[in-house]
């Protein structure tokens, strides 16, 4: 059961580039919040952002857009992260590791001075590792930094077993776990459409190892490196995600999604933050879900977060 919703709902964005200004954009359409500030570095772009989102308020939803600074965060619900260098072609994420980790421990010490008390949603890349960075600088409890995680790629995931199957993409039951990145998984074993097992429904015997679903998988994958190839970087379908994760923040909703947290046990795994189903409120993450994986699928997913703890250990370093 739901409980009554934040009062202010008042979200701070870090960071108004592309991804930062794209999920303004998204908050605007869908009358999430009531209060918007954005923060950059670069004080007249956040100021152009503003005015040109205050514009189109007629067309969308009531609510106060602003540019502001990091003492904004004083009274935020939620800060959100999006500020950081870019991943740029042939670059993975984990790449960005060195140059991203020490943009965020000042960002972190800069908000958390202002007396900041609500929630980090981190969508920096790389994301797993920046969201850790975050724990330990911010010193909150682990439940209130949340990372988006493999949230768009479980999207990318049901859209294109959607598009495979031709069925609704919102009647696609599906996970992508560990890394939000190249040793990410797909939990085959949990894929289901109308409630029906991937395997029944296609009739596959061996769902994991058929041709067709692999290319799926490898798709999903390596989709943000297709994307910036030919238009240099991904936003639309992490705005979007972002908002879903402030929807489920700020209205409260115990809403099951694949989202970036510190785990401290489960699936046999300790101390690292990685993509998997959890349950989020305004208390931020209620319950890590976890999912009965078969012995590849764990295997696969103890490999992501050894990667991961590597080098979330350098960039804490």
């Amino acid at each position: 059961m739901t409980l009554s919703l934040s009062k202010s709902r008042k979200v701070v964005i870090i960071g108004t580039g592309f991804v930062g200004s794209s999920y303004a954009y998204s908050l605007l359409n869908q009358g999430v919040v009531n209060e918007l500030v954005l923060v950059d570095l670069n004080r007249d772009k956040a100021e152009g952002e503003a005015r040109d989102l205050n514009h189109g308020m007629p067309f969308g939803s009531p609510m106060k857009i602003r540019a502001g600074g990091y003492d904004e965060c004083s009274d935020a619900d939620l800060v959100v992260i999006t500020a950081g260098a870019n991943q740029a072609p042939g670059e993975t994420r984990l790449d960005l590791v060195s140059k991203n980790a020490k943009i965020f421990k000042s960002i972190v010490t800069s908000i958390m001075n202002t007396g900041f008390n609500g929630l980090f949603l981190v969508a920096t890349n790389p994301v797993d590792v920046l969201s850790h960075v975050t724990l330990q600088v911010s010193g909150l409890p682990k439940e209130r930094v949340i990372g988006s995680g493999t949230i768009l790629d479980t999207a990318r995931f049901r859209y294109l077993l959607s598009e495979h199957f031709q069925v609704d993409s919102r009647n696609v039951h599906a996970y992508i776990m560990g890394e939000h990145g190249d040793s990410e998984l797909p939990i085959w074993s949990h894929v289901q459409i109308g409630g029906v097992p991937l395997s029944r429904y296609a009739k596959i015997d061996d769902v994991e190892n058929d041709k067709e679903m692999q290319d799926i998988f490898i798709n999903v994958r390596d989709a943000a490196y297709h994307i910036i190839e030919r238009k240099g970087a991904t936003y639309y379908g992490i705005g979007m995600g972002l908002v879903r994760l402030t929807k489920a923040i700020l209205h409260n909703e115990n809403s099951i999604v694949t989202i970036s947290t510190l785990l401290e046990g489960e699936y046999g795994i300790n101390d690292v933050f990685l993509g998997v189903p959890a349950v989020v409120n305004e208390n931020g993450v209620r319950q890590i879900l976890e999912l009965q994986l078969n012995e590849s699928e764990q295997q696969k997913l103890e490999k992501s977060a050894s990667i991961l703890k590597e080098m979330t250990e350098k960039a804490l370093s």
